[in-house]
């Protein structure tokens, strides 16, 4: 015969259920999750967009239509450079459009929202103070009017 001594089995479920609740029901971690599903599927649409479409007409150029059989042989070894350089394309289409996308409008929405600098130099002492003070908090000497320091 076992004998459990401490908290209920059912109460330690309950706990770790609603603390696993609590978790993911947190925003960001919803947020994350979206951003990784429609991550993957953008990667994929691109992965085919370049598949599909981009290295056959690099190949109308190159003569050679499609870029994932190509390969360099050395030897025993063979180097699968076509599909390094799908990998490639893909990897540069996804960092233009995340930059253009989203870093870009972002940057200019932040760049919108800044104020004016927090801080600015005593006059007289040249310490850090809150743009906003009238009086320094380090030499006391009166912010509001110009102060012209002593020679």
């Amino acid at each position: 015969m076992i004998i459990f001594i401490g908290p209920s089995r059912s109460s330690t479920t309950r706990v770790l259920w609603q603390g696993f609740k609590k978790f993911i029901a947190r925003g960001n971690v919803i947020d994350l999750a979206v951003g990784v599903v429609i991550g993957a599927s953008f990667g994929a649409v691109v992965n085919a967009l370049v598949r599909d479409f981009l290295t056959p007409l690099i190949g109308l150029i190159g003569g050679k239509p499609d870029f994932s059989n190509f390969a360099l042989t050395v030897g025993s070894s063979k180097f699968g450079i076509g599909d390094f350089l799908n990998a490639l394309i893909s990897f540069l289409i996804i960092s233009l459009v995340i930059y253009f996308f989203v870093v870009l409008p972002i940057n200019k929405i932040t760049a919108g929202s800044k104020k004016g600098p927090s801080t600015k130099k005593c006059p007289v002492c040249f310490t850090d103070i809150p743009t906003k003070a009238r009086r320094c908090p380090n030499c006391t000497s009166d912010i509001t009017v110009e102060t012209v320091p002593k020679s």
